[in-house]
Parts: structure tokens; C-alpha cells; sequence
């Protein structure tokens, strides 16, 4: 089945909301043999959103639309698409009197009567249940059999009926056409501290992948992810195509990978720690705290993470970690030896098995001949054994403190044997 998707707002199109629902739709559906064929954006206007649709329509007979079903002006999207049917609108007395019961649970005061505007349903429509939030989405079809489904905008909302109501549907109709469908399916290899220039020489031919499976490159602040994909296959074919595919990339390039898909370092980092028995302890300059909030952002990282000081000032340091005036004095803030006392004074003054350091010139002022701006001193202690590099970062401040972070993690699982 061929699909086309058409995200409406203003927002999206001026970039104060980046469009996080086309990408979601995307991959839910081609994994599961769904082909979106084009995507497209257009504002709240309702020639725009009944031109898009209906260009659309003309090409697939199959469109989702998302945004444009809340209760207020900008709201157009149903009238609009009704219009290309031929459909008019009516108010549905069942979803408002929901509508009502769901404000009266949650909300003190009368129902705004705006709100009421969610339960004008075109002709003929499909109610399509929504258990997340209080715009019902809605199904159009005509005699021809093509058809139009329209979701919320809001993320959480859309995702949720997409998965409830609209996905199970939309199977069901590919599954009427017979065969098994074929889908496309991806799998990321997730690596750090290393480019992607260098992990294409180090990959050689092996990047030549049975089967003529694509690979692409996607550097990013937190490394470069190696994605695979497999199209035109049935599901099992293509599950079994990627991994030998990883398996062949793993065996080139094992140690420079994390983890796949949307594995996170730090996940990694507690895993490694707490099957090990270890708890872990940060210090901070630069990065002001980065590092301990990447760690304690993963659930359940209470019983590997002690705590961390941000020792952004000198004093600091010397106080709070026992970094020696004469170390600082003589080699500065943003050297081996500092980051080293303040990775060793973290350990021993938290009581953590490993600790972890930072400090660096997060920019955009303060970098010299010898150390610009970017240059990041790390260090990991564990159990008194210290290990140190320095990394030299290209970007903004924030993506200079991001991967100063991402290089940190990336130092402490090697230091633990983890790889990466």
C-alpha cells in the first residue's frame, strides 16, 4: 500500500515546531509494509490543506493528515477535507456529550462552547477512537475507495491512535489486497569517538553489504550512527538481511559501537557499571552538570549513581575535590593533571568505585594559541586507576559541552573494558 502523508500548521511551516510526527509516521508504517511515497507540509489555510489533500489523493487514493482538529479558528482541517468530498458537517451529540464528561472530570467552570467545535464530524466519517486526548480522529472515504485519515498534531496523541486505531486499519485493508506485505526495515549500529571519514576507510569493502543493502552514514554530536535498510522483502527476509549486515559492520568496526538503534551511552555506561558492582561519582567544570544529568536521566540510575560536583570555579576545585593550588597554578585549569585530581578527588571524597571528570573551553571566548576553543581534558578513575584524554571539539558552546558529555561516557566504558 502506497500513502501519503500532509502535516498541517503554521508552526510547522514557520520551524518554531519541528515536524516529529511525519518522521514517527514514517517508521511505524514502513515497518510494517506501509510505503509513505511523499510527505508534505502546508499552514492552517484551508485552500493549502484542501490543495495539498487533495493533489495527494490523486496520486495514492491514501492520505493521513495530522493537526488542524482542535477547538479553535486555526482548526480547519476537517471542513477543508470534507469539502473535497462533498461531504457537510454535523455535530455528533455522542462525542460532544464525551467531550463535556471528559472537561467536568478535569476541569472546574462551564464547557467553552469553542470546544464543541471538536465534535462537528463531516457526513458519512469514520470515527476514529482517541484514548490519549479529547480530538476523536476521522476517517473519509468515497466510492472509489480512496480515503483520507486525520489525526491530531499533538505528538502524543497521534502516536497513541496511530498504534490503538489507525495502524491496525490500515493492515487490515493492505491485508484484503492479499500476499504477504513487504516492508522496509532499518537497524542502527551506534558508534563514538570516531569519525565517519575514518570509519569508512576501516570499513573498506566490507561496506559493500550482501544483497545490495544501502548504508548510511548520520555523524552527529553524539558520533556517527551507521543505519541499514532493508526494502522490498517480507518481514523475516528482512530482519535476517540486517543482521547479517550488522554482523559483517561488527566485525570491522566492534569496537567503536555502543549499541543500536536509539541505545544511549549513558544507558550503556550504567549497565556496565552495575553489572559490575560499581557506583559512579562525576565532576564537572565546562559542562556544568551535563554529564551527572545524562546519567540520572536514565530510570533507575539511583543505584549506580552517587552524586557529582560542578567545580566550575577554581576554588571550587580546590575545595570540593582536592585539586592542589600548585596544579593549577602550574598547568591551568583545562590540563591532564588538573582533570586527573579532580577525577581522583571525586572518587575518594563521594565513595564511588569510578568517577568521571571534566574540564575544558566550552567557548565561544576564552581559548589560546595552545588551547582553544574546544579543547576538553576527561578523566575516569576507577578504583584508583586513572585514565585521561584529551578530545578537541568543533561546534557551538552547546554542542562543545554535548560532546565533551558524549566523550566522557565514551572514555568511562572503555575504561571499564566495555568497548566504545
Amino acid at each position: 500500500m502506497r500513502v501519503e502523508v500532509v502535516t498541517i500548521g503554521d508552526e510547522l511551516l514557520l520551524g518554531y515546531t519541528l515536524d516529529s510526527n511525519a518522521a514517527h509516521l514514517a517508521r511505524e508504517l514502513a515497518g510494517a509494509g506501509v510505503e509513505i511515497v511523499r510527505r508534505s507540509t502546508v499552514g492552517d489555510g484551508p485552500e493549502d490543506i484542501a490543495v495539498a489533500v487533495r493533489e495527494a489523493l490523486e496520486r495514492t487514493g491514501a492520505v493521513i493528515t495530522t493537526g488542524g482538529l482542535g477547538p479553535t479558528s486555526d482548526d480547519l482541517t476537517k471542513p477543508s477535507i470534507a469539502a473535497i468530498f462533498g461531504r457537510k458537517m454535523r455535530l455528533d451529540e455522542t462525542i460532544l456529550a464525551a467531550l463535556k464528561a471528559r472537561w467536568a472530570k478535569r476541569f472546574p467552570g462551564e464547557f467553552p462552547q469553542s470546544n464543541a467545535q471538536q465534535a462537528m464530524i463531516p457526513e458519512g466519517a469514520r470515527i476514529l477512537a482517541n484514548n490519549h486526548g479529547s480530538a476523536p480522529g476521522i476517517w473519509l472515504e468515497d466510492d472509489r475507495g480512496r480515503w483520507v485519515a486525520m489525526l491530531p498534531g499533538v505528538p502524543r496523541e497521534m502516536r497513541g491512535m496511530l498504534a490503538d486505531t489507525l495502524l491496525p486499519l490500515v493492515l487490515e485493508r493492505a491485508a484484503a489486497r492479499g500476499g504477504e506485505p513487504h516492508v522496509v526495515r532499518s537497524r542502527t549500529l551506534r558508534t563514538t569517538g570516531i569519525g565517519e571519514s575514518a570509519l569508512a576507510d576501516m570499513l573498506g569493502e566490507a561496506a559493500r553489504l550482501p544483497g545490495g543493502l544501502p548504508l548510511a552514514y548520520l555523524p552527529g554530536w553524539e558520533g556517527t550512527d551507521l543505519r541499514l535498510t532493508a526494502r522490498g522483502m517480507p518481514a523475516a527476509g528482512a530482519d535476517a538481511a540486517l543482521d547479517r549486515a550488522a554482523s559483517i559492520l561488527r566485525e570491522k568496526i566492534g569496537k567503536w559501537v555502543y549499541g543500536e538503534d536509539t541505545a544511549d551511552l549513558a544507558a550503556t555506561v550504567l549497565d556496565a557499571c552495575r553489572a559490575r558492582g560499581l557506583t559512579i561519582a562525576v565532576a564537572e567544570s565546562c559542562t556544568g552538570g551535563m554529564l551527572g544529568a545524562r546519567l540520572t536521566a536514565i530510570a533507575g540510575s539511583s543505584d549506580v549513581v552517587l552524586g557529582g560536583v560542578i567545580a566550575y570555579a577554581n576554588q571550587v576545585k580546590v575545595a570540593m575535590l582536592g585539586v592542589r593550588q600548585g596544579t593549577l597554578d602550574t598547568h591551568g585549569a583545562v590540563s591532564e593533571e588538573t582533570v586527573r585530581e579532580m577525577a581522583s578527588g571525586a572518587r575518594q571524597r563521594l565513595g564511588s568505585s569510578v568517577a568521571v571528570a571534566i574540564t575544558g573551553i566550552a567557548g565561544p571566548g576564552g581559548g589560546t594559541p595552545d588551547k582553544p576553543v574546544g579543547t576538553i581534558w576527561l578523566a575516569v578513575d576507577v578504583d584508583g586507576h586513572v585514565t585521561a584524554k584529551r578530545i578537541q571539539t568543533i561546534g557551538d558552546r552547546d554542542e562543545n559541552r554535548r560532546r565533551a558529555a558524549q566523550g566522557a561516557l565514551a572514555l568511562t566504558l572503555r575504561a571499564l573494558g566495555a568497548g566504545a
